[in-house]
């Protein structure tokens, strides 16, 4: 059973910094999402199983790093020069087979319960 569990969200000010961690049940192509209230769910970025390849959305880019450790099978989102459009609800999920590159909510077949982040300006 693939099981995915985030921690690390919270209140910060513009400008600060948070870092997420989402722990799984195995070694997953591992992908981070954030929801906004009345917003779709829109991708952040995504590690490979053994973390030797990443890729970022646009918005994030330069501001957020994503990394894994996979001694403890635990992927981190590391989020500097936060913004208040960054606060949502952060969601990490494991990528189905095959669909690397992706950056579509429907190529992740099983998610966490996610983690709240509100950017205060």
């Amino acid at each position: 059973q693939v099981q995915l569990v985030e921690s690390g969200g919270g209140l910060v000010q513009a400008g600060g910094s948070l870092r997420l961690s989402c722990t799984t049940s195995g070694r997953y192509n591992t992908g981070w999402f954030r929801q906004a209230p009345g917003k779709e769910r829109e991708f952040v970025s995504a590690i490979g199983w053994n973390g030797g390849m990443w890729y970022y959305a646009d918005s994030v880019k330069g501001r957020f790093t994503i990394s894994r450790e996979n001694a403890k099978n635990t992927v981190y989102l590391q989020m500097n020069s936060l913004k208040p459009e960054d606060t949502a609800v952060y969601h990490c999920a494991a990528m189905n087979q095959g669909e690397w590159g992706s950056r579509k909510a429907a190529s992740y077949g099983y998610w966490g319960q996610g983690t709240q982040v509100t950017v205060s300006s």
